[in-house]
């Protein structure tokens, strides 16, 4: 089968048809109103914290994922400053405007911001609007691989996902406080869907929590991929075989759209509301219990 003749959806979500399944794929629910969706999203991305906190990705209080308000798009939901990535619930969460002021009437008991998550985060949403949920952590692989100064080099299927589409900022220029620092990080991602930091680790923006959460983690493992497999080149005197740009552009248009973020992100939310018993009801607007593993 050539190149050419399968069919990659280009939409953001184009569910029904793709190139790696048969049959028909899942479509993000749709909201009755932006009060719901607010709800929905404010439970799916408490569930994201967790989901970090389970992975390792937290480093002391240091790390945030943001997404855009379906209300106030001037605005975007964070973690608050000093609570663990495992203990976070939809109450927890704060709702801050562009100019780092906490809706303390929307948000949870603690309203203390962190002002490198306010630097970073608040850049990236208002120089893209495509952009509604980003990440960020200290974790291990990527903080690791940062050291390095370069980009990924595109040598797994998995790693496809961010040929041609992430970006490197290549310095160091100390804890983010001011917004000249969040306006370099923001211009290094571009219109990229990721960003390696030098020293510092990675940073992932796409239109959905779910799609954030998956290629942040897909990214991780890649840095620790190639970490291992460098490693293994240096130590056996071979080279590490990079895929060539025809297959590598190929592939990327099946791992590395929106949708394909989409999709592989929703099984570790599925696998989470199992192990903890709770989902959120979308015809309520709340979340309910269900059975657990």
């Amino acid at each position: 089968m050539s190149y050419s003749s399968v069919e990659v959806p280009v939409a953001p979500y184009e569910g029904a048809k793709h190139a790696s399944a048969i049959g028909d794929l899942p479509l993000p629910p749709t909201f009755a109103s932006k009060q719901l969706e607010r709800e929905y999203i404010k439970f799916r991305l408490a569930q994201a914290f967790r989901i970090f906190g389970k992975l390792g990705y937290d480093e002391g209080v240091a790390g945030h994922i943001t997404v855009r308000d379906s209300i106030r798009p001037d605005c975007f939901w964070v973690n608050p400053f000093g609570k663990h990535f495992s203990l976070i619930q939809p109450e927890d969460l704060l709702l801050v405007d562009h100019h780092a002021n906490v809706q303390v009437a929307e948000s949870g008991p603690n309203t203390l911001l962190n002002r490198a998550a306010f630097m970073i985060h608040s850049t990236i949403h208002a120089k893209r609007p495509d952009v509604n949920c980003a990440a960020h952590s200290h974790s291990i692989f990527g903080r690791a691989f940062s050291t390095l100064g370069k980009e990924l080099d595109i040598i797994t299927q998995d790693s496809c996902a961010f040929y041609q589409d992430h970006g490197m900022y290549d310095q160091y220029g100390g804890v983010v406080l001011s917004e000249e620092e969040g306006e370099n990080i923001a211009k290094a991602l571009g219109n990229k869907k990721a960003v390696i930091l030098q020293n510092h680790g990675l940073l992932v923006a796409t239109n959905s929590i779910e799609a954030t959460l998956h290629f942040f983690v897909s990214l991780e493992k890649s840095c620790q991929v190639q970490l291992a497999a460098d490693a293994a080149a240096a130590g056996t005197g071979r080279k590490v075989k990079k895929i060539p740009p025809k297959q590598a552009a190929f592939t990327h248009g099946v791992v590395g759209t929106m949708y394909a973020g989409y999709f592989n992100g929703l099984s570790r939310f599925e696998l989470l509301e199992a192990q903890e018993g709770v989902s959120f009801d979308l015809k309520r607007g709340r979340p309910m219990e269900r059975a657990k593993l």
